[in-house]
């Protein structure tokens, strides 16, 4: 007899609930009576588990830092590649994806959520970090060429790409926003910004997906 699968309780459900339709919506267009309704259960049962819309942002914020938590994590002295650089790209803008309305609401929940404010600027410091970790492995590796990189400006501006180009990629065309594209095209976009610093079998790689990614731009 096969186990019967645990019934997620409602607190999970709300938060899951919660997450969708902040992503489909956008966080300040989502109330807690339109989470109790999409659910069919009553404000009443929401609110014994979240008395406002505040905590709920707040526990899927925090899932979202433990995610995030095992993904920067900046190597000490390893030599790095373009695949691992690639990799690490994709995993995290899977992760920005997954809890976009993060990102799109991101200088509006700042504003108005404290917790988001204070730990929003650590992960962008701990991005910067890794960024720069991953670049120092690939000098190693001579992936990439040491002397024609200046280290600090380029892990920055490889972390403002990352952390708007949800917003970027929307803003360029709302009626045709290819969701499925953003992905593969934020990597080699961020990607891109290495490519003049790229040597040898780095920047073969880097070919071979700039051929795999640029034709699906050129229709914006």
């Amino acid at each position: 007899m096969t186990e019967r699968k645990r019934p997620r309780r409602t607190r999970e459900r709300v938060l899951e609930t919660g997450l969708a339709l902040f992503n489909q919506f956008g966080e300040p267009n989502v109330t807690t009576t339109m989470i109790a309704e999409t659910m069919r259960i009553s404000p009443g049962n929401l609110y014994y588990h979240f008395r406002n819309k505040d905590e709920i942002v707040n526990d899927i914020f925090a899932a979202f830092r433990k995610e995030v938590g095992r993904i920067l994590v900046a190597p000490q002295g390893e030599a790095a590649s373009v695949e691992d650089v690639w990799l690490f790209l994709h995993l995290f803008f899977e992760l920005i994806w997954k809890y976009r309305f993060l990102y799109r609401d991101l200088n509006d929940l700042m504003t108005r959520n404290r917790t988001v404010e204070i730990h929003f600027k650590t992960i962008i410091a701990d991005l910067t970090r890794t960024i720069a970790g991953l670049a120092a492995g690939m000098a190693k590796s001579g992936e990439i060429d040491a002397r024609s990189t200046d280290a600090a400006p380029l892990a920055t501006n490889l972390a403002v790409v990352i952390t708007y180009w949800l917003s970027f990629a929307y803003a360029r065309d709302p009626r045709r926003f290819d969701e499925s594209a953003v992905v593969g095209e934020g990597a080699y976009q961020v990607l891109s910004l290495l490519a003049p610093h790229l040597t040898g079998t780095g920047r073969v790689l880097f070919e071979r997906l700039a051929a795999q990614y640029r034709p699906g731009m050129s229709d914006h």
